[in-house]
Protein backbone atom coordinates (compact mmCIF):
# COMPACT_ATOMS: atom_id res chain seq x y z
CA UNK A 1 0.00 0.00 0.00
CA UNK A 2 1.10 3.61 -0.60
CA UNK A 3 0.08 7.12 1.29
CA UNK A 4 0.99 10.60 -0.19
CA UNK A 5 0.87 12.49 2.80
CA UNK A 6 2.94 15.56 1.83
CA UNK A 7 -0.04 18.03 0.14
CA UNK A 8 1.40 20.70 1.63
CA UNK A 9 4.32 20.13 -1.23
CA UNK A 10 1.88 19.42 -4.19
CA UNK A 11 -1.47 17.99 -4.52
CA UNK A 12 -2.27 15.41 -7.05
CA UNK A 13 -4.03 17.36 -9.85
CA UNK A 14 -8.13 16.74 -10.14
CA UNK A 15 -9.00 14.66 -13.00
CA UNK A 16 -11.82 17.24 -13.79
CA UNK A 17 -8.74 19.96 -14.14
CA UNK A 18 -6.66 17.33 -16.52
CA UNK A 19 -10.10 16.82 -19.04
CA UNK A 20 -10.19 20.69 -19.05
CA UNK A 21 -6.77 20.93 -20.13
CA UNK A 22 -6.24 18.34 -22.44
CA UNK A 23 -8.64 20.36 -25.31
CA UNK A 24 -7.14 23.58 -24.74
CA UNK A 25 -3.28 21.89 -24.71
CA UNK A 26 -4.40 20.51 -27.99
CA UNK A 27 -6.38 22.49 -30.30
CA UNK A 28 -5.80 25.89 -28.61
CA UNK A 29 -2.69 26.57 -29.63
CA UNK A 30 -3.09 30.42 -31.10
CA UNK A 31 -0.79 33.31 -29.13
CA UNK A 32 -2.89 35.12 -26.91
CA UNK A 33 -1.43 38.42 -28.21
CA UNK A 34 -2.50 37.51 -31.75
CA UNK A 35 -5.25 39.43 -33.08
CA UNK A 36 -6.28 36.60 -35.91
CA UNK A 37 -9.07 34.31 -35.14
CA UNK A 38 -6.55 31.51 -33.50
CA UNK A 39 -5.23 34.42 -31.36
CA UNK A 40 -8.89 35.38 -30.07
CA UNK A 41 -9.77 32.28 -29.37
CA UNK A 42 -6.68 31.35 -27.00
CA UNK A 43 -7.06 35.00 -25.24
CA UNK A 44 -10.98 33.94 -24.38
CA UNK A 45 -9.94 31.19 -22.44
CA UNK A 46 -7.44 33.23 -20.68
CA UNK A 47 -9.65 36.19 -19.68
CA UNK A 48 -12.61 33.85 -18.99
CA UNK A 49 -10.50 31.69 -16.52
CA UNK A 50 -9.17 35.72 -15.19
CA UNK A 51 -13.25 36.22 -14.69
CA UNK A 52 -14.00 33.05 -13.15
CA UNK A 53 -10.95 33.56 -10.43
CA UNK A 54 -11.82 36.82 -9.66
CA UNK A 55 -15.45 35.67 -8.93
CA UNK A 56 -14.58 33.73 -6.09
CA UNK A 57 -12.15 35.92 -4.82
CA UNK A 58 -14.75 38.90 -5.11
CA UNK A 59 -12.44 41.46 -6.43
CA UNK A 60 -12.23 43.02 -10.23
CA UNK A 61 -10.44 40.83 -13.06
CA UNK A 62 -8.26 43.55 -13.59
CA UNK A 63 -6.43 43.00 -10.06
CA UNK A 64 -5.36 39.49 -11.06
CA UNK A 65 -2.44 39.12 -13.10
CA UNK A 66 -1.07 35.24 -13.77
CA UNK A 67 2.34 34.05 -13.06
CA UNK A 68 4.45 30.68 -12.88
CA UNK A 69 3.14 30.08 -9.36
CA UNK A 70 3.81 31.33 -5.99
CA UNK A 71 7.24 32.30 -5.69
CA UNK A 72 7.46 34.33 -8.51
CA UNK A 73 4.33 36.04 -7.19
CA UNK A 74 6.34 36.18 -3.64
CA UNK A 75 8.73 38.18 -5.59
CA UNK A 76 6.78 40.08 -7.92
CA UNK A 77 5.28 41.54 -4.65
CA UNK A 78 7.68 42.58 -2.95
CA UNK A 79 9.83 44.03 -5.79
CA UNK A 80 6.83 45.67 -6.85
CA UNK A 81 6.59 47.33 -3.63
CA UNK A 82 9.73 48.11 -2.96
CA UNK A 83 10.53 50.15 -6.53
CA UNK A 84 6.88 51.13 -7.22
CA UNK A 85 5.86 51.59 -4.06
CA UNK A 86 8.83 53.98 -2.51
CA UNK A 87 8.99 51.62 0.42
CA UNK A 88 11.87 51.51 2.42
CA UNK A 89 10.94 49.00 5.61
CA UNK A 90 10.21 45.66 5.50
CA UNK A 91 8.65 43.81 8.40
CA UNK A 92 8.31 39.72 7.76
CA UNK A 93 8.93 37.04 9.92
CA UNK A 94 11.42 34.58 10.49
CA UNK A 95 9.25 31.43 9.92
CA UNK A 96 8.17 32.99 6.12
CA UNK A 97 8.73 30.91 2.62
CA UNK A 98 12.03 31.46 1.21
CA UNK A 99 10.51 33.00 -1.10
CA UNK A 100 9.59 35.50 0.94
CA UNK A 101 12.64 35.60 3.17
CA UNK A 102 15.45 35.21 0.52
CA UNK A 103 13.54 38.03 -1.42
CA UNK A 104 13.27 40.57 1.45
CA UNK A 105 17.07 39.57 2.17
CA UNK A 106 17.98 40.19 -1.70
CA UNK A 107 15.96 43.44 -1.45
CA UNK A 108 18.19 44.29 2.06
CA UNK A 109 21.27 43.99 0.28
CA UNK A 110 20.66 45.34 -3.15
CA UNK A 111 18.47 47.75 -2.27
CA UNK A 112 19.63 48.76 1.56
CA UNK A 113 16.14 48.28 2.78
CA UNK A 114 15.64 47.64 6.60
CA UNK A 115 14.30 44.37 7.24
CA UNK A 116 12.29 43.53 10.70
CA UNK A 117 11.39 40.53 12.37
CA UNK A 118 8.42 40.58 14.26
CA UNK A 119 8.73 38.52 17.54
CA UNK A 120 6.55 34.84 17.56
CA UNK A 121 5.74 32.64 20.17
CA UNK A 122 6.16 29.21 20.39
CA UNK A 123 3.04 28.06 18.20
CA UNK A 124 4.53 30.72 15.13
CA UNK A 125 1.86 33.22 16.36
CA UNK A 126 2.80 36.78 15.09
CA UNK A 127 2.98 39.43 18.63
CA UNK A 128 0.47 41.86 17.33
CA UNK A 129 1.52 44.15 20.05
CA UNK A 130 5.14 43.87 18.64
CA UNK A 131 4.38 44.17 15.11
CA UNK A 132 2.39 47.65 15.55
CA UNK A 133 5.75 48.86 17.71
CA UNK A 134 7.42 47.85 14.49
CA UNK A 135 5.05 49.69 12.25
CA UNK A 136 5.36 52.93 14.57
CA UNK A 137 8.09 54.01 11.94
CA UNK A 138 8.47 57.58 9.36
CA UNK A 139 9.64 54.59 6.80
CA UNK A 140 7.29 53.75 4.17
CA UNK A 141 6.70 50.05 5.03
CA UNK A 142 5.35 46.67 3.73
CA UNK A 143 4.38 43.94 6.16
CA UNK A 144 4.78 40.07 4.47
CA UNK A 145 3.46 37.66 6.45
CA UNK A 146 1.75 34.65 5.37
CA UNK A 147 -1.52 33.48 6.26
CA UNK A 148 -0.85 29.88 7.09
CA UNK A 149 2.52 28.45 7.85
CA UNK A 150 3.61 25.50 5.80
CA UNK A 151 5.28 22.87 7.91
CA UNK A 152 3.76 24.16 11.36
CA UNK A 153 0.16 24.99 9.98
CA UNK A 154 -0.54 28.22 12.55
CA UNK A 155 -2.82 31.05 10.72
CA UNK A 156 -2.22 34.24 10.69
CA UNK A 157 -5.41 36.49 11.39
CA UNK A 158 -5.37 38.81 8.19
CA UNK A 159 -8.18 41.10 9.31
CA UNK A 160 -6.49 42.37 11.96
CA UNK A 161 -3.27 42.68 10.00
CA UNK A 162 -4.86 44.35 7.48
CA UNK A 163 -6.70 46.76 10.17
CA UNK A 164 -2.82 47.95 11.84
CA UNK A 165 -1.27 47.75 8.15
CA UNK A 166 -3.97 50.73 7.50
CA UNK A 167 -3.97 52.39 10.92
CA UNK A 168 -0.17 53.07 9.85
CA UNK A 169 -0.61 53.81 6.26
CA UNK A 170 1.50 50.80 5.62
CA UNK A 171 1.45 47.70 2.58
CA UNK A 172 0.23 44.29 3.25
CA UNK A 173 1.20 41.42 1.47
CA UNK A 174 0.42 37.86 2.73
CA UNK A 175 1.73 34.44 1.04
CA UNK A 176 -1.95 32.53 0.63
CA UNK A 177 -0.23 29.57 -1.09
CA UNK A 178 -1.67 27.00 0.88
CA UNK A 179 -4.44 28.91 1.60
CA UNK A 180 -6.36 30.20 -1.61
CA UNK A 181 -9.13 27.25 -2.52
CA UNK A 182 -9.02 25.84 1.00
CA UNK A 183 -10.75 28.87 2.81
CA UNK A 184 -13.24 31.42 1.18
CA UNK A 185 -11.36 35.10 0.72
CA UNK A 186 -13.62 38.17 0.12
CA UNK A 187 -11.14 40.46 -1.63
CA UNK A 188 -12.58 43.45 -1.29
CA UNK A 189 -13.82 43.38 2.14
CA UNK A 190 -10.07 42.11 3.22
CA UNK A 191 -8.65 45.33 2.07
CA UNK A 192 -5.43 43.75 1.20
CA UNK A 193 -2.67 44.76 -0.94
CA UNK A 194 -1.10 41.40 -2.26
CA UNK A 195 -2.15 37.92 -2.72
CA UNK A 196 -0.78 35.01 -4.28
CA UNK A 197 -1.52 31.37 -5.69
CA UNK A 198 -0.34 28.54 -6.46
CA UNK A 199 -2.72 26.36 -8.77
CA UNK A 200 -1.01 23.19 -7.56
CA UNK A 201 -1.55 23.90 -3.79
CA UNK A 202 -5.35 23.31 -4.82
CA UNK A 203 -4.88 20.05 -7.43
CA UNK A 204 -4.64 22.49 -10.19
CA UNK A 205 -1.03 21.76 -12.63
CA UNK A 206 2.53 22.90 -11.84
CA UNK A 207 3.84 25.89 -13.26
CA UNK A 208 0.99 28.67 -12.92
CA UNK A 209 -0.42 30.75 -10.28
CA UNK A 210 -0.95 34.29 -9.63
CA UNK A 211 -0.96 37.70 -7.78
CA UNK A 212 -3.52 39.50 -6.62
CA UNK A 213 -2.62 43.28 -6.61
CA UNK A 214 -4.70 45.96 -4.83
CA UNK A 215 -6.59 48.05 -7.58
CA UNK A 216 -5.24 51.38 -5.55
CA UNK A 217 -1.83 49.82 -4.50
CA UNK A 218 0.66 50.88 -7.32
CA UNK A 219 2.62 48.23 -9.63
CA UNK A 220 5.77 47.68 -11.61
CA UNK A 221 6.72 45.68 -14.49
CA UNK A 222 9.76 43.07 -13.18
CA UNK A 223 9.44 41.14 -15.98
CA UNK A 224 10.10 43.21 -18.95
CA UNK A 225 9.07 42.23 -22.96
CA UNK A 226 5.50 42.35 -24.38
CA UNK A 227 2.60 43.31 -23.27
CA UNK A 228 1.07 40.32 -21.42
CA UNK A 229 -1.18 41.13 -18.62
CA UNK A 230 -1.61 44.70 -18.95
CA UNK A 231 1.76 45.37 -19.24
CA UNK A 232 2.75 44.11 -15.25
CA UNK A 233 4.45 40.83 -16.41
CA UNK A 234 5.27 40.00 -20.10
CA UNK A 235 5.61 36.20 -21.42
CA UNK A 236 2.99 34.56 -23.49
CA UNK A 237 0.81 32.94 -21.00
CA UNK A 238 0.55 29.50 -20.34
CA UNK A 239 -3.01 28.99 -21.23
CA UNK A 240 -3.63 25.56 -20.35
CA UNK A 241 -2.02 25.91 -17.27
CA UNK A 242 -4.17 29.27 -16.29
CA UNK A 243 -7.71 26.65 -17.72
CA UNK A 244 -6.92 24.26 -15.27
CA UNK A 245 -6.26 26.83 -12.23
CA UNK A 246 -9.66 28.00 -13.03
CA UNK A 247 -11.09 25.21 -13.01
CA UNK A 248 -9.24 23.74 -9.58
CA UNK A 249 -10.31 27.02 -8.28
CA UNK A 250 -14.19 26.14 -9.02
CA UNK A 251 -13.79 22.55 -7.67
CA UNK A 252 -12.45 23.81 -4.31
CA UNK A 253 -15.32 26.39 -4.01
CA UNK A 254 -18.32 23.53 -5.02
CA UNK A 255 -18.12 22.34 -1.63
CA UNK A 256 -15.34 23.71 0.04
CA UNK A 257 -17.02 23.39 3.69
CA UNK A 258 -17.52 19.81 3.09
CA UNK A 259 -13.58 19.23 2.11
CA UNK A 260 -12.84 21.63 5.22
CA UNK A 261 -14.64 19.16 7.82
CA UNK A 262 -13.88 15.68 5.74
CA UNK A 263 -9.86 16.77 5.98
CA UNK A 264 -10.25 18.42 9.30
CA UNK A 265 -11.50 14.95 10.74
CA UNK A 266 -8.56 13.05 9.23
CA UNK A 267 -6.47 15.49 10.84
CA UNK A 268 -8.09 15.40 14.28
CA UNK A 269 -8.07 10.97 14.19
CA UNK A 270 -4.68 11.41 13.85
CA UNK A 271 -3.85 13.69 16.32
CA UNK A 272 -5.97 11.46 18.29
CA UNK A 273 -3.95 8.17 17.65
CA UNK A 274 -1.11 9.59 17.85
CA UNK A 275 -1.69 10.49 21.57
CA UNK A 276 -2.52 7.32 22.15
CA UNK A 277 0.30 5.34 20.80
CA UNK A 278 2.95 7.72 22.11
CA UNK A 279 4.04 8.42 25.58
CA UNK A 280 5.91 11.47 24.82
CA UNK A 281 4.20 12.94 21.41
CA UNK A 282 4.11 16.75 20.78
CA UNK A 283 3.25 19.29 17.91
CA UNK A 284 4.72 21.85 16.24
CA UNK A 285 2.46 25.22 15.87
CA UNK A 286 -1.34 25.51 16.86
CA UNK A 287 -3.65 22.58 16.61
CA UNK A 288 -6.71 23.93 17.63
CA UNK A 289 -8.68 24.05 14.35
CA UNK A 290 -9.69 27.50 14.44
CA UNK A 291 -6.38 28.91 14.83
CA UNK A 292 -4.33 26.06 12.58
CA UNK A 293 -4.55 25.17 8.95
CA UNK A 294 -6.52 21.99 8.76
CA UNK A 295 -4.55 20.64 5.76
CA UNK A 296 -1.38 20.13 7.75
CA UNK A 297 -0.04 18.42 10.95
CA UNK A 298 3.67 18.57 12.23
CA UNK A 299 4.19 16.19 14.80
CA UNK A 300 7.60 16.01 16.85
CA UNK A 301 8.53 12.10 18.08
CA UNK A 302 9.60 10.51 20.98
CA UNK A 303 13.86 10.27 20.70
CA UNK A 304 15.18 7.52 19.08
CA UNK A 305 18.27 6.35 17.13
CA UNK A 306 15.82 5.70 14.09
CA UNK A 307 15.48 9.26 14.59
CA UNK A 308 17.29 10.46 11.22
CA UNK A 309 16.24 7.11 9.44
CA UNK A 310 12.53 7.91 9.99
CA UNK A 311 11.50 9.71 6.42
CA UNK A 312 14.15 7.47 4.40
CA UNK A 313 12.06 4.12 6.62
CA UNK A 314 8.27 5.90 5.75
CA UNK A 315 9.83 6.50 2.08
CA UNK A 316 10.60 2.65 1.33
CA UNK A 317 6.99 1.26 2.61
CA UNK A 318 5.34 3.64 0.53
CA UNK A 319 4.41 6.41 2.58
CA UNK A 320 5.61 10.07 1.32
CA UNK A 321 6.04 12.97 3.84
CA UNK A 322 8.27 15.62 4.70
CA UNK A 323 10.67 16.83 7.28
CA UNK A 324 9.91 20.39 6.37
CA UNK A 325 9.19 22.39 3.34
CA UNK A 326 9.77 20.59 -0.17
CA UNK A 327 11.41 23.51 -1.30
CA UNK A 328 14.32 22.74 0.66
CA UNK A 329 14.55 19.45 -0.47
CA UNK A 330 18.55 18.34 -0.57
CA UNK A 331 19.70 20.95 1.29
CA UNK A 332 21.77 19.94 4.82
CA UNK A 333 19.46 22.44 6.74
CA UNK A 334 17.46 21.93 9.34
CA UNK A 335 13.95 23.76 9.18
CA UNK A 336 14.08 27.25 9.35
CA UNK A 337 10.36 27.33 10.27
CA UNK A 338 11.24 24.99 13.53
CA UNK A 339 14.21 27.05 14.33
CA UNK A 340 12.54 30.16 14.16
CA UNK A 341 9.86 28.86 17.00
CA UNK A 342 13.30 27.29 19.10
CA UNK A 343 11.46 24.07 18.59
CA UNK A 344 13.61 20.92 19.88
CA UNK A 345 15.45 19.61 16.97
CA UNK A 346 17.10 17.13 18.71
CA UNK A 347 13.77 14.83 18.30
CA UNK A 348 12.04 14.01 15.16
CA UNK A 349 9.89 16.28 13.46
CA UNK A 350 7.66 15.10 10.69
CA UNK A 351 5.58 17.05 8.59
CA UNK A 352 1.86 15.17 7.25
CA UNK A 353 -0.48 16.91 5.01
CA UNK A 354 -3.73 16.09 3.72
CA UNK A 355 -6.39 16.46 0.98
CA UNK A 356 -9.68 15.55 0.10
CA UNK A 357 -8.14 12.76 -1.64
CA UNK A 358 -6.62 11.36 1.36
CA UNK A 359 -7.93 8.52 2.75
CA UNK A 360 -8.47 7.06 6.18
CA UNK A 361 -6.97 3.81 4.82
CA UNK A 362 -3.48 5.96 4.51
CA UNK A 363 -4.06 7.39 7.72
CA UNK A 364 -4.10 3.99 9.19
CA UNK A 365 -0.86 2.46 7.62
CA UNK A 366 0.93 5.77 8.43
CA UNK A 367 0.28 5.17 11.71
CA UNK A 368 1.15 1.64 11.69
CA UNK A 369 4.52 1.78 9.79
CA UNK A 370 5.44 4.85 12.27
CA UNK A 371 4.65 2.81 15.31
CA UNK A 372 7.22 0.14 13.45
CA UNK A 373 9.95 2.36 13.20
CA UNK A 374 9.64 3.72 16.93
CA UNK A 375 8.73 -0.11 17.71
CA UNK A 376 5.76 0.85 19.73
CA UNK A 377 2.97 -1.65 21.16
CA UNK A 378 -0.50 -0.74 20.80
CA UNK A 379 -1.66 0.40 24.61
Amino acid sequence: MNAYLDNAATTPVAPEVVEAMIPVLRDTFGNPSSSHSFGRTAKAFVETSRRSIAKHLNCSPAEIFFTSGGTEADNMALLSAVIQGGIRHIITSEIEHHAVGHTAQSIHKRYGIRVSFVNLDAGGNVDMEHLEKLLNSEDKTLVSLMHANNEIATLLPLKNVSALCRKYDALFHSDTVQTIGHYPFDLTDLDIDYVTCAAHKLHGPKGVGFLYINKNTKAEALIHGGAQERGFRAGTENIHGIVGLARAMDLAHEDMKGHQDYIQGLKSYMIDQLREHFDNIDFHGEIVPEKSLYTVLNVCFPETPKASMLLFTLDLKGIAVSGGSACNSGANVGSHVLTGINADMSRPNVRFSFSRYTTKEEIDYALEQVKAVFETTLA
